[in-house]
């Protein structure tokens, strides 16, 4: 009988696991290409590294003037601006003292750390963060438990490679949110 009830445990847990696994796939999917709709203007913004074209749209929307300081969050410790954005001369015009190199975070619960001293820094009252479409969930909301509610946050998605996503990345994806859940949010 105890073998039963401990049976019986165990699949519930297992199906509510898989049905909060479930509403983080729908969640995370739905996730809207923000960048090639919407128009942001902010102080900052924070670009979360680890992904094609997020750079580059955090080095456009400071050319735009649609932000005025950009900060680069989780760029190798030995890297220079030339090493991640080798476009940066073609960007004539910018500043370097615009431009920040955050180099100590290697998570997204250390972009958001280690960017919130740099933010308020440089006195930003709102903040565009930059990631792609399917990391955006988990770092908005991890960016929204560290930095001070006073401190607008505005999303920029950008592509992530395929779209619409592999069921491959978008399960990864779906874990670490859950994860992250647990621990970071």
């Amino acid at each position: 009988m105890k073998r039963w009830i401990a049976l019986g445990g165990t699949l519930l847990v297992l199906l509510a696991l898989g049905a909060w696994f479930r509403h983080e796939l729908k969640q995370i999917h739905a996730e809207p290409l923000s960048a090639w709709t919407e128009d942001h203007k902010a102080d900052c913004a924070v670009v979360l590294t680890g992904g094609p074209g997020r750079v580059r749209e955090g080095f456009d929307l400071l050319a735009q003037g649609q932000v005025h300081k950009l900060i680069i969050s989780g760029v190798h410790p030995r890297a220079t601006l030339r090493d991640i954005f080798p476009q940066w001369p073609f960007y004539g015009g910018l500043r370097m003292e615009d431009i920040v190199l955050e180099r100590r975070s290697a998570t997204t619960y250390g972009n958001a750390q280690q960017s919130l001293p740099l933010v308020e820094a440089l006195r930003c009252q709102s903040l565009v963060l930059v990631t792609s479409h399917l990391h955006m969930r988990r770092a908005y909301r991890t960016f929204r438990r560290i930095v001070p509610s006073e401190i607008l946050i505005l999303t920029r998605a950008v592509s992530s490679g395929s779209v619409p996503p592999r069921f491959s990345d978008l399960s990864f994806e779906a874990l670490k949110s859950q994860f992250y859940s647990l621990w970071a949010y």
